[in-house]
């Protein structure tokens, strides 16, 4: 019998013994009245279920959500592809090899640098050159796709499928800006540092943009980033030195020092007794295990083989010499952290500060006991929650350096103790936002290496002494090394012989 889809007040018998039972009347429905009522039940609901909301409130709601950047009514794509196609008509057969990509990228309203991503997005690292044809099809696409800087860039270097960059991603663009940028034309004849210098770039970009830790830089990452600022100056700048951010070469030279000094068997991973040896033993052998536990390396290697790579130690120096920028914060609050529970505990804290207490006794030197080192540090960082300190807290102290360096580096605890806190703390309000602690120290230990240099190489001939000035100092002070003062035996010796003789 099929059931007819009918409201309850049109049926006359199941009408009437529902209103008995309203007045209390026990019965129970027949089973064809209970049919009828799980019938129209199930109507009732599908009915519900295909309502939808009228046009008028869907249509009240603008798009607010733009993954790929807000689109710009009044860009002229025709026009934009018609700028590129002249540009295309300057080259032999209309393809462009990556010595020309430079004038397409500003034909693209792109900085310079942005040529080798171009180049290499079009398939010309396939060919050794970019039709027109293939080019006008990339870069319409893009334009139809991507409204701002940052998706464009991403779209260029990333894998396809993807929507971020990982480190390889940005090996290319840099490789040509080792190739091309003016300011370390001297590294062509250096062939064998291009990838230290790019794996040095690469990690400090990493550092500073890669805000989540994980290790894939978001469009959101890179839009809230100075990084595509740095890359428009690559063009502006000759000196590469002044992009103090990511791309200095005093910088890589300072770090790669400092990395060689440790590996004494040059084979670019270092150990604990290695990384111990840094600084004459400043940071605690606690502080070492944790570094070496995993908390702020990546990879199984520091786990399995007990040994980081150049890469980490990129993170580690910068960290280490200086404490304020919310990475660093990150970085040492995670060896800290030992229970990974988001908080240090007063236990933890004791943990740390008994090596210091340790290394102050061989010293001959009395050590705050722990109660009051407590009561200094709280009045320092001031936490929100009794018993313990979070990165929150941390990230609102100004003087986080002093807080980290009390609890695992002897040296730098023993300098904060010499100074009165209130002038500590009038420094740091008073210092030039310019100037990060990691640029003074990589200036400092730059200017100590030229110096060793200068000193290095003085020559004689015949009577005349000849000392080399700073930038050639800096293009030979590979040698500080065995293996990089292969380098210095070619081109710039013959240079450095032609100098000699003018002088004399």
């Amino acid at each position: 019998m099929r059931i007819k889809e009918i409201s309850l007040r049109q049926d006359p018998d199941l009408r009437k013994e529902l209103a008995l039972l309203a007045r209390g009347c026990d019965f129970v429905l027949p089973s064809r009245f209970k049919k009828r009522l799980k019938a129209f039940q199930q109507v009732q609901v599908q009915t519900k279920k295909e309502e939808t909301l009228p046009p008028s409130l869907s249509q009240t709601i603008p798009t607010f959500y733009f993954p790929r950047g807000c689109p710009k009514e009044k860009v002229n794509i025709d026009a934009v592809i018609a700028k590129i196609e002249r540009t295309f008509s300057q080259f032999p057969n209309e393809r462009a090899t990556l010595d020309d990509m430079g004038k397409v990228a500003k034909a693209c309203d792109c900085p310079l640098y942005w040529k080798g991503p171009l180049f290499y997005c079009a398939g010309g690292e396939r060919t050794g050159y970019v039709s027109v044809h293939k080019f006008v099809a990339m870069w319409r696409k893009i334009l139809q796709t991507c409204y701002d800087d940052a998706a464009k860039f991403v779209h260029l270097l990333m894998n396809p499928g993807c929507n971020y960059l990982v480190q390889e991603d940005f090996i290319p663009f840099l490789q040509d800006v080792v190739n091309s940028h003016p300011g370390l034309s001297f590294l062509k004849e250096a062939s064998e540092f291009h990838s230290r210098y790019i794996t040095t770039v690469i990690q400090r970009i990493f550092y500073t943009v890669n805000r989540s830790w994980s290790g894939k830089i978001t469009l959101t990452e890179l839009r809230k980033s100075n990084f595509l600022q740095n890359v428009a100056l690559l063009e502006e700048e000759a000196d590469i030195n002044q992009l103090t951010e990511y791309f200095s070469y005093e910088h890589f030279y300072v770090i790669y020092c400092k990395f060689w000094e440790l590996d004494t068997d040059h084979d670019l991973y270092i150990d604990r007794k290695d990384l111990a040896r840094h600084n004459d033993h400043a940071i605690s052998s606690r502080m070492i295990e944790r570094i070496f536990s995993g908390a702020v390396t990546r990879g199984r290697k520091a786990q399995k083989d007990g040994k980081i790579s150049y890469a980490d130690f990129v993170w580690f120096l910068i960290s280490e010499e200086d404490k304020k920028t919310p990475t660093s914060i990150e970085y040492w609050f995670r060896c800290m952290d030992l229970d990974g529970d988001g908080a240090l505990s007063m236990y933890e804290l004791e943990y740390f500060y008994e090596e210091q207490c340790q290394k102050l006794d061989n010293m001959a030197i009395e050590p705050l006991p722990f109660e009051d080192c407590l009561c200094q540090m709280l009045d320092l960082v001031k936490p929100q929650y009794e018993g313990k300190i979070t990165l929150h807290d941390l990230k609102r102290c100004k003087l986080t350096n002093v807080f980290f360096d009390t609890f695992f580096n002897i040296e730098k605890y023993l300098d904060h103790e010499q100074k009165d806190q209130f002038s500590i703390l009038r420094d740091s309000e008073g210092e030039s936002p310019e100037v990060s602690d990691w640029e003074r120290y990589a200036a400092e230990e730059y200017d100590i290496l030229v110096a060793e240099e200068a000193a290095s190489f003085h020559f004689v001939l015949g009577s005349t002494e000849v000392q080399l000035p700073k930038s050639w100092i800096c293009n030979l002070s590979f040698s500080l090394h065995e293996k990089i003062s292969k380098i210095s035996t070619n081109l710039n010796w013959f240079r450095l012989w032609i100098f000699c003789l003018e002088k004399k």
